[in-house]
């Protein structure tokens, strides 16, 4: 046999769908005409299902047209095939696809016509109808024509390939050449010619998922309640992979009612991991796939290692089967199989400390070895304890690793408190805060607690957990009264500044939901300690915040006055006074009015089509999208009238404006602690604002303690106190 025979056979045995799919995907018609080429021209054994389903795929892509001109190269595949109901349809497949014509496909069309239903009374007549008597003309897709005459009959069920969803057939005329139908996604019955029903339409069976859905949709949500596995296994077998999402487009409301759905598919996808025909996917925006026939999960996983992936990818997968299939390491041989892929992938010079540690963990489960010494030595020598904490992908093995740091470091306390301020799940932060309470380093703790409240902008995540933390427990740091009022003082200040950032509104609404939930509790069990100024304080950081609406400022104000009754009549006026000026220099000027002419030249106009988009699906009053689109117009609005209040408030630092005699606005203030260090705050406005450079708005609290102050003045900032050693001109 030759080396392109050896080829041949070879790429016959493994398959050519996979190459075929990949060439569709990729629009490279010349590689599919190859692929043809090499495919039709080998004389081995043909694999009728996957010849169908290359057979499917040309049809379905762009290009069928060039295999089209050359599909009749594939009859000597065809007369391979026993299995005859899939010998019909490959043929029926091989006729959609032709364009050239042949006398030889034509007669080959007509005879197996007329072995398959010559016998029928009406035969004759279905064959004029669908353009086969007579001249021989064109005869592309005349066998799918054929079955589809077949299939309308009253009762049965067609699919739109034109968007109109599945239909309903309810009368039929033959003398008329015209069928009556009811359709999923179109309103009112439609009359259809046979014509368009030859270019339009699809038969179903009434045992395929979509026309149990259409037809019986109280029966096919019983059956899913008892079998939700089954369920979804015929709708992947009729309808194709899908996705999670897609899943749920299909299902959630037309089968599963919606106030039932995350339970249902929780359970679902419990039983799903567990199948051994369906492969879940490895990622959300993958689909979940129906496998021909069953695969238990110990060869699946293998088939995956084999393909070599990615360190994080074989890490999730690992984990993933360890957690759902742990009775598959009763198998002594896959067990050992597995403990020497990990060890395999240990030798790996590109892996990660991170993800070196993660395999040590499942070596470590694997082998039932308590005291594993990899894991103590590898944490013992490592530089930055930090970056491997937060490189874990494995959320369960980030407090792992905290819990075997703390047992094998001794500097173990400075490393949680770092930790603290960087892990991104509250989980993690209340396992270290617990950690260090009580601890050799809680006065340092306190400092840094101190320092956030001061600086909330540079850990807004950590400020809106410990605030939560601190209001519930008041054994906490600042869990007392005088606590409470400073972390609310805190929050307040980093919703005002959250709100100009523009690019925080989940945690924006996340922290209206704090302040909002059981009527204002957070806010009454504040205000009812408070002391007065700390209350007036609150009141003006409220008003600041235009995120909050008239009816939020209305509360706080009536909560206040409950407390302090002197408050009622203090309540400010909700327009600024006109002498209000809000400083910046000319870079936080343009910066203004660039976020301006963005919300009102990008933001609105997407919003705009959002909302047209919306209202075309219909039903506005249940329409979810729609009522998403008028919140975020009307946060869009509220924020542009902020801003542009703002610009009109706003007047740019010129040398002139700057009083160097003392600390003001447009100044850099250096002071010095005790111990001799220094630091420079400058003070300007709120868009020049930048805490990480020490950077502060006029209208902060640490601005407001020092503005007035002169040179040799001491202050205390942060829980230290300063001297001012130099003030100058920030510009």
């Amino acid at each position: 046999m030759s080396t392109v025979q050896d080829q041949n056979k070879q790429r016959v045995n493994m398959g050519y769908l996979v190459d075929f799919e990949q060439a569709i995907a990729n629009h490279d018609a010349p590689k599919i005409i190859r692929l043809w080429e090499e495919y039709t021209s080998s004389d081995e054994e043909v694999d009728a299902e996957d010849f169908l389903a290359i057979l499917e795929a040309v049809k379905a892509s762009e290009l069928s047209d060039y295999i089209g001109r050359h599909v009749e190269r594939s009859l000597s595949l065809w007369e391979k095939v026993t299995d005859e109901a899939m010998k019909d349809e490959i043929l029926r497949l091989i006729i959609d696809l032709q364009v050239s014509g042949s006398d030889h496909l034509y007669n080959l069309t007509l005879s197996h016509l007329e072995n398959k239903f010559g016998n029928e009374e009406d035969f004759a007549k279905k064959t004029r109808i669908i353009g086969l008597r007579g001249t021989k003309g064109d005869f592309q897709g005349i066998i799918s024509h054929y079955l589809l005459l077949n299939h309308i009959k009253k009762g049965n069920f067609v699919f739109h390939t034109g968007g109109w969803g599945v239909g309903e057939i309810l009368d039929v005329s033959m003398l008329r050449e015209q069928l009556n139908l009811e359709f999923d996604y179109v309103p009112g019955i439609k009359e259809i010619s046979f014509k368009v029903a030859f270019d339009n339409l699809i038969p179903l069976s009434k045992e395929h998922f979509l026309s149990r859905r259409f037809g019986a949709p109280d029966d096919l949500e019983a059956e899913g309640k008892k079998d939700p596995v089954k369920l979804i296994k015929l709708l992947l077998k009729d309808t194709g992979p899908k996705t999670a999402a897609e899943i749920k487009d299909e299902l959630c409301e037309l089968v599963i009612p919606e106030a039932n759905w995350n339970r249902w598919w929780q359970t679902a996808r419990t039983k799903i991991k567990k199948d051994t025909q369906i492969e879940s996917p490895s990622s959300l925006k993958k689909p979940f796939l129906l496998l021909k026939d069953e695969v238990s999960h110990e060869e699946r996983l293998q088939k995956a290692l084999e393909k070599g992936p990615d360190a994080d990818v074989l890490i999730q997968m690992v984990y993933s089967f360890l957690k759902d299939f742990s009775e598959t390491l009763k198998n002594v041989s896959f067990k050992e199989s597995l403990i020497g892929k990990l060890k395999e992938l240990l030798s790996f010079q590109e892996i990660t400390a991170s993800q070196e540690l993660q395999i040590h963990f499942f070596l470590q489960d694997l082998t039932g070895d308590k005291k594993y010494e990899p894991i103590i030595e590898l944490l013992k020598k490592a530089e930055s304890i930090e970056t491997i904490v937060t490189d874990i992908s494995i959320q369960a093995y980030k407090k792992r690793a905290l819990v075997e740091v703390k047992k094998h470091r001794s500097d173990w306390q400075k490393l949680f408190l770092s930790l603290l301020f960087i892990v991104e799940h509250n989980p993690l932060r209340d396992y270290i805060l617990g950690a260090l309470i009580g601890s050799e380093i809680e006065e340092t703790l306190l400092e840094r607690l101190r320092e956030l409240c001061s600086f909330p902008q540079k850990h807004p995540e950590v400020l809106v957990w410990y605030f939560q933390k601190a209001m519930n427990n008041p054994s906490l740091p600042f869990g007392n009264t005088a606590g409470k009022a400073r972390l609310f003082e805190a929050f307040l200040t980093l919703l005002c500044t959250l709100e100009q950032v523009g690019d925080r509104r989940e945690l924006i609404k996340k922290m209206h939901n704090i302040l909002t939930t059981g009527r204002y509790q957070i806010v009454r069990d504040v205000l009812k300690d408070a002391s007065l100024a700390d209350v007036q304080e609150f009141l003006l950081l409220v008003t600041k915040c235009y995120s909050l609406s008239d009816h939020d400022i209305k509360i706080f104000h009536s909560l206040a006055e409950v407390v302090h009754p002197s408050l009622a009549k203090k309540r400010p006026v909700n327009e600024s006074p006109e002498e209000v000026i809000v400083w910046t220099t000319q870079e936080g000027f343009a910066t203004l009015q660039k976020k301006i002419e963005h919300i009102g030249t990008v933001e609105t106009v997407d919003n705009a089509k959002e909302i047209e988009i919306a209202r075309a699906h219909g039903d506005l009053r249940e329409n979810a999208e729609f009522k998403a689109a008028l919140e975020r117009r009307d946060r869009l609005q509220s924020e542009l009238k902020f801003l542009s209040d703002q610009l009109n408030m706003c007047r740019v630092l010129t040398e002139g404006d700057i009083d160097t005699s003392q600390v003001s606005v447009g100044t850099a203030v250096t002071c010095k602690t005790k111990d001799g260090k220094s630091v420079t705050y400058t003070l300007l406005g709120p868009w020049d604002a930048n805490p990480e450079e020490n950077i502060l708005s006029f209208q902060s609290q640490i601005a407001q303690n020092l503005i007035g102050l002169k040179k040799g003045d001491a202050v205390e900032l942060q829980g230290k106190k300063l001297t001012i050693t130099e003030i100058k001109s920030a510009l």
